[in-house]
């Protein structure tokens, strides 16, 4: 493990809400299941700019992969999801198939997104390296993590375009978004041709 996969691992494991989500979803046993985007990156932002864990969190995404793409499969899953946690939680887990992600996406953001073989492929469309970290709580309560773009900008709070992908059309929004909690963050912008 290298030492920002543990230093991920720390900031994990301090954070009460995302090791319980962790901790809950791992009992559910679903398919290649990782939690990603917001909770993961937001915990290490708030972490490295001193800010209480939780702060700024609106959700909780968990990516499973399942072959059975129709959508009353996920919706079973999203349905038992959602009883597995009282609230605040069960309306702020989200959880998606991704092999399901190609038949939605593109309608849905205006972009291409071919077919995966796992969760872990997923995270490498995400719109920045920084948003690109999946977490698992194993059965030895150990913490995987997943980062095929690194973790060199999640801890320096830049937030860059993934550079193997197109620019993301919502980039200004998720650039404003992140920015209104963070204000640290360095922004790097696309290149214009």
């Amino acid at each position: 493990m290298s030492a920002l996969e543990a230093r991920l691992v720390q900031i994990v494991r301090a954070d009460p809400g995302l090791m319980h989500v962790l901790t809950t979803v791992r009992d559910l046993h679903l398919p290649d299941w990782r939690v990603f985007s917001g909770a993961v990156y937001q915990s290490v932002w708030n972490a490295v700019t001193g800010r209480a864990a939780g702060y700024g969190i609106r959700d909780y995404d968990v990516g499973y992969f399942d072959q059975d793409t129709t959508w009353d499969a996920e919706d079973i899953v999203i349905k038992r999801v959602a009883a597995a946690f009282e609230e605040p939680f069960r309306t702020k887990v989200e959880v998606r198939n991704q092999a399901r992600v190609p038949l939605w996406f593109p309608a849905h953001f205006g972009e291409p997104y071919d077919p995966i073989a796992g969760t872990d492929e997923a995270l490498a469309r995400f719109v920045a390296p920084a948003f690109a970290v999946g977490i698992r709580l194993e059965g030895d309560d150990t913490i995987s993590v997943a980062a095929p773009l690194g973790l060199e900008d999640i801890f320096a709070l830049i937030l860059r375009p993934n550079p193997t992908r197109g620019v993301a059309k919502d980039w200004g929004r998720v650039v404003e978004r992140a920015r209104s909690r963070w204000p640290e963050l360095t922004v790097i912008e696309p290149e214009t041709a």
